[in-house]
């Protein structure tokens, strides 16, 4: 298995839940290697987004060819983008870094509410991202605000899902943990087929950063050579097990163990 350089193209968490930091720790802990292009500072806790500091879109795009010219890439993932401007930006980054998979987790509002992608980035996201995603990775908010369709139901989530493979993602995986229910159902879907990853709820708040994690879970296993669908299914397990070994920590929504695997599972 190749060890899986993924350049993160996302927002920096100084609580280190979410974000950039969120998703080195779980690319390092599957065995990849990390490069980062951040696209803004924030100041977060588990209870709230405080400041935004938003990094300058030629900043933004130096930080990523800096990387792509001399280490390269085998895949990239992107998380908070902010503006219309900063996805303009990473398409083009996407269409020079020679068709690596491209995991789009389409980040729009943060736990605790605050706003992380600007009205004029909706547009921008649905015409020039998601055409070039491999994987994208949307819960149902993220889900209806893209499509316009309500997503109550598991079988909402499938018909969002069809909706976004037509706007032209290769693949999809719609995200269920905002669908009421004491099970989580989450649904990959390609024009070929459906696969879904299903568990009882985990009764929890600490779930800061789920959402970055698992989307930099598959992109390190699509970095790795693995098929799509073994991806997923690795980066999902990861994640159950990340939040079964929260350790706790903040007063409002918590991080995840990302470090587990490093330890084992003793």
């Amino acid at each position: 298995m190749s060890r899986g350089r993924v350049l993160i193209i996302a927002g920096s968490d100084s609580g280190g839940g979410a974000g950039v930091q969120a998703d080195i720790k779980t690319v390092t802990s599957l065995g990849g290697y990390a490069a980062t292009a951040i696209t803004a500072v924030t100041a977060q806790n588990t209870l709230r987004v405080s400041a935004v500091h938003p990094i300058p879109v030629e900043i933004i795009e130096a930080q990523a060819r800096a990387v792509l010219d001399d280490i390269g890439v085998d895949a990239i993932k992107t998380g908070m983008l902010g503006d219309a401007m900063v996805v303009e930006a990473v398409s083009r980054l996407l269409d020079s870094a020679g068709g690596v998979p491209a995991v789009i987790d389409p980040v729009m509002i943060a736990k605790g509410g605050a706003t992380l992608l600007a009205s004029d980035g909706l547009g921008a996201l649905r015409t020039l991202l998601i055409p070039r995603a491999t994987l994208l990775t949307p819960n149902a908010p993220e889900a209806e605000a893209i499509t316009g369709l309500n997503v109550a139901s598991t079988e909402d989530l499938r018909r969002a899902g069809e909706a976004l493979l037509a706007m032209g993602a290769r693949a999809v995986l719609m995200k269920g943990g905002h669908v009421p229910g004491t099970r989580v159902i989450d649904l990959l879907m390609t024009p070929s087929g459906e696969t879904a990853f299903e568990s009882e709820r985990i009764d929890t708040r600490h779930t800061h950063g789920t959402g970055c994690t698992l989307a930099s879970a598959c992109a390190t296993g699509l970095a790795q050579g693995m098929l799509l669908t073994d991806a997923v299914a690795r980066a999902w397990a990861y994640v159950q097990e990340a939040l079964l070994r929260a350790p706790g920590f903040g007063a409002g929504h918590g991080p995840l163990d990302h470090g587990w695997p490093l330890r084992g599972k003793a």
